[in-house]
């Protein structure tokens, strides 16, 4: 599994869905990237944003797809928006609560984890050996929450992702 590279926006922005810009490190943070992974895949399964498309279409292999199960957590109303301008009625809450609470007119974790383990389980069930997922941070955790059975209200606190990180799971 493979995170984008580093985003062309603030931190303090939140974004999930929306299709954001890469930062000009793309190129760079690419070959370090690609030299972790083997020189061939027998497929590449990708999340549609671009941020996501542009690294997957870099690594060599037989096969390539994309799949909107793989899309980021969708943030609804505050796609966009920087988090200081969240209204905190709507914020504390779902904070208190993000697996179970929704964003308004997005996603609960819980929401984007049945669409990505709907997946991973359809993923588990073909005969490649060698396969890249390129996506984001949030099907990451929901992924690395399955393979390891910790509950979802532990993945922030226990998986912290990075740009560019490459994790392996065999």
């Amino acid at each position: 599994m493979i995170r984008h590279t580093t985003p062309d926006i603030s931190k303090e922005i939140c974004y999930g869905q929306s299709d954001i810009a890469l930062s000009q490190s793309f190129l760079e943070e690419s070959k370090l990237i690609l030299q972790e992974l083997p020189t061939l895949v027998d497929k590449v399964y990708t999340s549609p944003l671009e941020r996501c498309l542009q690294l997957a279409k870099l690594i060599p292999s037989q096969q390539f797809e994309e799949v909107a199960q793989l899309k980021e957590m969708n943030f609804g109303d505050w796609e966009l928006k920087p988090w200081s301008d969240i209204p905190k009625s709507q914020i504390n809450p779902w904070m208190e609560d993000f697996v179970n609470k929704q964003v308004p007119n997005g996603e609960s974790m819980n929401m984007l984890a049945h669409r990505v383990k709907d997946w991973y389980k359809k993923l588990l069930a073909t005969n490649y050996k060698k396969v890249a997922l390129v996506t984001h941070a949030g099907p990451i955790r929901i992924i690395l929450s399955e393979v390891n059975q910790t509950p979802l209200e532990e993945a922030f606190k226990r998986y912290s992702i990075n740009y560019g990180e490459v994790i392996l799971i065999d």
